[in-house]
């Protein structure tokens, strides 16, 4: 019987208990500071215990750790490296779907050593991106071609009959990591030119991208494109570029939000005492009239999209923002979560593309790679199967030693992709391929 600890039991983690509590083989531990949360997702499995567990408790932690054969992180990305550290001390090993940080790189060399395999990027983007294009590269240079070119986009939306706020948009996963990472800087490279995107412009200017038989979607870069030049094996490909998907118009109400601070992360002093107009008071420039100042300062007229749904979020209401620590982004992300939330029944959707440009016998052709999955209503979101089925096909796979490889690593290597995608293609999250 080998014993997995999952940690965290949010927004993504029930279709990997599911998955994994499924198989009589296997004994779960589900840990998470709300053990409600926890109890939920094992109850119907005898196989699988709630914990109450607070990962700030180091050594509860490591006790836990110790007692079980692999770790399955499902915190937030900056709880990770502490986590893995653990794992190293107890000879465990560890599997996330976040990106790996320069922090959880710097154990690779450790990992190696103690015959360690910790699985990073392992969730839909990072990882079903990194999988479902490496297994056309890796086609493309099996019969002789070479790609000149790879541009790749993912967002997680609600489906179309549930696209139903003024946003365009719906959380489901953490609103507050949303919204972090629509302000981190990107760099991407275009026809042999490498560019860089500060922060605050990425959503200055959108590409329109169609995706046959769904419809038109804003893209944006998306981080750092550069490194998985390397990681996919692509040197001297004249365009690499990865963006996020999201419903046309949703780049221009939020552009002019980050620009004027409202997504600092910076920690405020006074939040305890603020209410939602005094921030937007602040953000205006302690004006009388809010909304014409804000559109003056935006170069927008007052009924702008961007002003109508701060007025739509209740970002003007004289009331207290109920938060005791946190900071710009903290209290946009609490208001857009308490309005932007799926109702009971409705779907959500992630859509990802890849456009690969081959040269292949002299001439060009353009291969796409496109995936379009849907929540179940009433059940798992599109976003939560997509994120953990992954993980926990890999998490099965280095448990019955099916994956060799060690140290820190991406799903990028095809003993690690190929079973997880033709797991997942039996459970319908499927990429569909065509040449154009």
């Amino acid at each position: 019987m080998k014993r997995i600890l999952v940690l965290g039991a949010g927004l993504v983690a029930k279709p990997l208990v599911d998955y994994l509590a499924a198989r009589e083989d296997l004994e779960l531990t589900v840990a998470d500071i709300a053990v409600g949360k926890a109890e939920a997702l094992t109850r119907l499995y005898g196989n699988a215990s709630a914990l109450r567990l607070d990962v700030s408790d180091e050594a509860r932690v490591a006790d836990r750790i110790a007692a079980h054969d692999i770790t399955v992180s499902l915190l937030p990305a900056t709880a990770h490296p502490g986590i893995a550290r653990l794992c190293l001390k107890h000879a465990k090993h560890m599997t996330t779907a976040s990106y790996i940080s320069p922090e959880m790189r710097a154990l690779d060399v450790e990992a190696k050593a103690k015959d360690l395999t910790f699985i990073n990027e392992c969730g839909v983007d990072p990882g079903l991106d990194h999988m479902s294009a490496l297994r056309i590269i890796h086609s493309a240079e099996r019969d002789g071609g070479k790609v000149l070119s790879f541009r790749s986009y993912c967002g997680g939306l609600p489906a179309p009959e549930a696209n139903t706020n003024p946003m365009g948009y719906k959380f489901s996963w953490e609103p507050r990591g949303v919204l972090v990472a629509a302000t981190a800087p990107a760099r991407y490279r275009n026809n042999g030119v490498d560019v860089e995107v500060a922060g605050d412009e990425l959503f200055a200017d959108p590409e329109l991208i169609e995706l046959p038989g769904i419809g038109r979607f804003e893209g944006y870069p998306n981080r750092d494109s550069l490194p998985y030049i390397e990681m996919y094996g692509l040197e001297g490909v004249e365009t690499m570029f990865r963006g996020t998907l999201r419903n046309e118009g949703h780049c221009a109400v939020c552009y002019p939000w980050v620009k004027s601070g409202m997504l600092d992360q910076g920690e405020r002093s006074d939040i305890g005492t603020m209410t939602y107009i005094q921030l937007m008071r602040e953000i205006a420039g302690e004006a009388d009239n809010l909304k014409l100042a804000l559109a003056e300062m935006w170069g927008v007229a007052t009924d702008h999209s961007a002003i109508t749904n701060l007025e739509w979020l209740g970002m003007f209401d004289d009331v207290s923002v109920g938060l005791e620590r946190g900071g710009n982004v903290d209290i946009l992300a609490k208001r857009m979560s308490e309005r932007c939330a799926y109702a009971e029944g409705e779907r959500d959707m992630i859509l990802m593309q890849h456009e690969f440009v081959v040269r292949s016998g002299g001439s060009d052709k353009v291969l796409y790679s496109t995936l379009v999955a849907f929540g179940e209503p009433g059940g798992d979101s599109a976003m939560a199967r997509t994120v953990s089925l992954p993980l926990a096909v890999a998490t099965r796979l280095l448990l019955e030693g099916r994956i060799e490889q060690r140290g820190v690593v991406a799903p990028v290597a095809r003993e690690i992709y190929e079973p997880i995608l033709d797991e997942l293609d039996g459970m319908g999250i499927s990429f569909e391929e065509r040449e154009v």
